[in-house]
């Protein structure tokens, strides 16, 4: 699949700190309100703000902290600036971006096959354009699943904002370019060492995060693609605390596995549910979906924030 990164950049500054702005093109059509809700829904306090479509983070590369902000422009582009940060880290950054914002799909392949099945048409209508959000990167969305497990969005990033607050490095002052934005997301190191009781979660959970920051430490490929979906996935369900649904829900966000889906998801139930009625298990309704399940989950869960 050919891919266009940069068309163009420009330099300025903005409060002492050097920012590089560059455009990344996609295919068009782009369901950009659904992207930007995703995010806003799952915005960590300290670290994301998502306002007025404009999406904002904290990053670390290696030693240096950074931020970048996305935001939609003319043209089919997304605009990247980037804040902080040498101009040597552009081609990863822009990498990361794109992965993030699914800017690689092909919407117009994966759509025709979608709406084969009626009820997929019928979303992909509602939605034309709508991407997969994947994380940004493996340790953190690592940590964002694990505590996303069996309760709320919002509970988790209740929990995550904690979790930032207590283990993640605050931002450097020159940075502080937009005061909601304070630390930069924990190492594995300081998850691995730290205490995570009093984060108001079950002891169990506490136990995976850090059962998985030492994994994610011995084997930093642990979440690299690795022969088939299926052999990744028994793979990742070998390490404590995680299940079919985390494994297949990590292969979605951060594998970026077109055909992922986490079966077990009481959300995608409930959206099948409400859209088609309980005669036909969700079980049974999937496989017409390959090999594109990723976006059909997507489609569903998408459908719940609508309604």
């Amino acid at each position: 699949m050919t891919q266009t990164t940069a068309l163009h950049a420009y330099r300025c500054k903005v409060s002492g700190q050097p920012v590089l702005t560059v455009w990344l093109k996609y295919r068009a059509p782009y369901h950009w309100p659904s992207m930007l809700g995703f995010l806003a829904a799952r915005s960590i306090v300290g670290i994301e703000v998502t306002q007025a479509g404009v999406y904002r983070r904290t990053v670390r590369l290696g030693t240096r902290q950074g931020m970048v902000e996305c935001r939609p422009a003319r043209g089919r582009c997304l605009a990247l600036s980037v804040y902080g940060l040498p101009r040597q880290v552009l081609p990863g950054l822009i990498a990361r971006v794109r992965r993030v914002f699914d800017l690689d799909a092909d919407p117009g392949l994966i759509e025709r096959q979608l709406a084969q099945d009626p009820l997929m048409a019928q979303l992909i209508a509602a939605r034309p354009g709508l991407r997969v959000p994947r994380g940004w990167d493996a340790f953190e969305q690592v940590m964002r699943t694990v505590l996303g497990q069996q309760i709320s969005v919002a509970g988790a990033m209740t929990l995550a904002g904690r979790l930032v607050v207590r283990h993640g490095q605050p931002l450097l002052a020159p940075l502080a370019i937009e005061p909601r934005l304070t630390h930069v997301f924990p190492v594995a190191q300081a998850i691995a060492d730290g205490d995570l009781s009093g984060l108001g979660m079950p002891g169990s959970r506490a136990a995976t995060l850090s059962g998985m920051a030492l994994a994610m430490l011995a084997d930093p490929r642990l979440l690299r693609a690795d022969g088939d979906l299926q052999t990744w996935v028994q793979r990742l369900c070998r390490q404590r605390g995680i299940g079919p649904w985390s494994a297949q829900y990590l292969a979605l966000r951060q594998l970026g596995a077109a055909d992922a889906f986490p079966l077990g998801d009481v959300a995608l139930v409930k959206a099948l549910r409400m859209l088609e009625g309980a005669a036909v298990p969700l079980a049974e309704r999937a496989p017409a979906w390959r090999p594109w399940r990723a976006y059909a989950a997507q489609h569903l869960w998408a459908s719940l924030a609508g309604a």
